[in-house]
Formats: structure tokens, C-alpha cells, sequence
């Protein structure tokens, strides 16, 4: 059942981001020379994370790769904890995210990567935790405690953790065009404008009744907007209970396209500019020849023109826009949980920390 106050947790600490985002970034903005140093001794990062740490390391991935010019590959925490296979790490920064800081797998991780000679770095919500006492240095977010079970203010203070990481391995990396720290400063302003601007159940409602009335849903986004269509997806599983599934535009268009019907539409996410805008409007145009409702969050007017309905985006460059299309997602999951009678604050089978052996 729906919680009997008018606002749920969740919706509660979705409005909380930009204080959230705000503290968090006056305190981890001057530790930027911290992870510089870690970068002088390090050639390519190695993430660690489980579920929607994961889908925030998707992003530091992309992050690393485009605007820091060093490599970056997501681990498999089984080959450490499953396998205990040992490789050699030397020359490699190993980022462990968890909201936490208590997942042990994730722990014992990071302490297999520092045994294998990483450098480690931790990112997570938990001050103190084991996560942030087992790294070399520790980049604590500051969203508070987060009691509804879904992820909204510690994942979206994640990504702008992970922002952060980048501007400090981007000042100490050769050919790295350095990233601007004001224009992540300006994410706090700009999704509590975002947040104003979709306040309204008017402007949410569209795409809310338009998901409310289908099993599945197929979520697409590409480059920096992935980890944002990946964390949407889920955040429908948790909540909703929706079969929803999602996809890279290129990922989708080798296959999964055959599931986009006229009972499972899509989805698609994307910065406002940026060099995956063009596919994202081609691929609003697949779905719809393919009988199928398009629906768009971010992508500006050229998307909005392909879609039934478009929410607007975050006027945020392609590199910070994922902070802003997963708040809109955030708001979509809360309205359309509470539309089908669902509490999003305490989903079926989840608890706030996850183990896994």
C-alpha cells in the first residue's frame, strides 16, 4: 500500500539533492590534488560496485575515458571473491563505490585490488564505514542518511563524486582537456531549477500514464547518459515492479530492438547537445516505425519532436547531464509507483545494504 502521507520518503530526498549535492561538493571539490596524486602513480582505473554503485560506475567509466584519457574497465568482484584468481594491478587505481560502505563483497574487493598492488580509492555515503577506513583515500559524499530503500540523493551525489575524480585525474594526465570545475559547481541550481520545472503532477503525468498501463519497458541511452538509462531501468524494477530493461541505443539496435512493440515502449535519455543526440532522435523514429510509444527525458526540442511525450532535461553540458536526467527519472518511478498503489519507500525483497556471497 501507498504510505498515507501525501509525500513519500523517496519523493522527500528526491527534493533534497541539491543541498545534498551542494555539501558535497564544498567538501570534496579541494580534495581534487588528493586524487591527482593518486593518479601520478597510476595508469587506468579499475571500478568496483554492485547494483546502482554499478550504474554510477558506468558513468566514472565513460568519465575517465573521454574527459580524463586514461582507461577504465568495470570489475567483476567474482574473480576476486568467487575465483580468488590474482592478477597484477600494478599501475592501477581501484574505485570501490558503495552507498553503504558496508557491503562486504565489495570490501573484500577492494582489499584483493590493494593486495594485487592497486592504489584504492572509496566512494560512499558511509563516514567511517570499512569501505572508506580500507582505501588510500576516501571521497565521503555528504547526502545524509537515505531512508527510502531506492537510491535517489546518495547515487546522484555519486555521479558528481565521480565528476570530481575526473577533474583530479584530468589536471595530472598529458593531452587531457581539462574539465571545468564551475560548470560542476553550477549542478546543484540547475536541478533544483529541474526539480521546479517538473513540480507539477501535470507535467509528469503524460509519461506516468503512459507506463502505467504496460509489463515493460525498454530504457535507452548512450555515452554519458547510459549509466542514467541503466539507473532509470532499475529504479522501475525496484519500485514498479516493471519488467524494464535498459539498453545502449547501439546495443539495442543489434537485436532488442524486436522487443519494442505497441505494449512496450521506450524510453530514450539524452543530454540536451553532444555527439549521441543525433542517435537519439533516429532512434525515436525505430521505435515509432516499429508500432511502438516513444517517450523522451532530456534531448531537447530535436528529441521532443520524435517523441509522444518528452520531459524536459537539465540545461547541463553532455559530460554533467546524467545528474539531471536521473532526477527526472526519480520523479517518474515515485508518481508511477504511487499511481499503481505501490509504497516506493519499502519495495518487496529489498533492504537499504545487499549482500551477496
Amino acid at each position: 500500500m501507498t504510505p498515507t502521507s501525501s509525500v513519500t520518503q523517496m519523493r522527500a530526498e528526491i527534493e533534497e539533492q541539491p543541498q545534498a549535492l551542494r555539501a558535497t561538493l564544498d567538501a570534496l571539490l579541494p580534495r581534487t590534488g588528493e586524487v591527482a596524486a593518486l593518479g601520478r602513480q597510476t595508469r587506468q582505473v579499475l571500478f568496483i560496485a554492485r547494483g546502482t554503485s554499478d550504474n554510477a560506475a558506468v558513468y566514472g567509466s565513460y568519465l575517465v575515458q573521454v574527459r580524463a584519457g586514461r582507461l577504465a574497465t568495470l570489475a567483476s568482484p567474482s574473480v576476486a571473491t568467487a575465483y580468488r584468481s590474482r592478477l597484477d594491478l600494478s599501475g592501477v587505481l581501484a574505485v570501490a563505490l558503495s552507498q553503504s560502505g558496508r557491503t562486504e563483497e565489495i570490501i573484500e574487493t577492494l582489499a584483493w585490488a590493494a593486495d594485487c598492488g592497486a592504489r584504492t580509492l572509496a566512494i560512499t555515503n558511509g563516514a567511517g564505514s570499512p569501505l572508506a577506513e580500507a582505501a588510500d583515500v576516501a571521497l565521503v559524499t555528504e547526502a545524509g542518511v537515505e531512508r527510502a530503500v531506492p537510491a535517489t540523493k546518495t547515487f546522484t551525489t555519486a555521479l558528481a563524486t565521480l565528476a570530481v575524480l575526473a577533474i583530479g585525474l584530468a589536471a595530472d594526465t598529458e593531452g587531457a582537456e581539462p574539465l571545468d570545475a564551475g560548470e560542476l559547481r553550477s549542478v546543484p541550481d540547475e536541478i533544483e531549477r529541474l526539480l521546479a520545472t517538473l513540480g507539477s503532477p501535470a507535467e509528469l503525468d503524460p509519461i506516468i500514464s503512459g507506463l502505467a498501463g504496460v509489463g515493460g519497458v525498454v530504457v535507452s541511452g548512450r555515452g554519458f547518459a547510459y549509466a542514467a538509462a541503466l539507473e532509470f531501468a532499475l529504479k522501475l524494477k525496484e519500485a514498479c515492479y516493471l519488467h524494464a530493461m535498459g539498453l545502449s541505443f547501439a546495443d539495442l539496435l543489434h537485436g532488442p530492438i524486436a522487443v519494442v512493440d505497441g505494449r512496450t515502449p521506450a524510453v530514450i535519455m539524452a543530454a540536451g547537445s553532444g555527439p549521441t543526440l543525433d542517435g537519439a532522435v533516429a532512434l525515436a523514429g525505430r521505435v515509432i516505425t516499429a508500432g511502438a510509444t516513444a517517450y523522451g527525458i532530456g534531448g531537447g526540442p530535436a528529441l521532443a519532436l520524435q517523441c509522444a511525450y518528452a520531459l524536459p532535461g537539465p540545461r547541463l553540458p553532455d559530460w554533467l547531464a546524467p545528474i539531471g536526467l536521473i532526477t527526472a527519472g526519480q520523479l517518474v518511478t515515485e508518481g508511477l509507483a504511487r499511481r499503481l498503489g505501490l509504497n516506493p519507500d519499502t519495495p518487496r525483497g529489498l533492504s537499504k545494504v545487499t549482500q551477496t556471497n
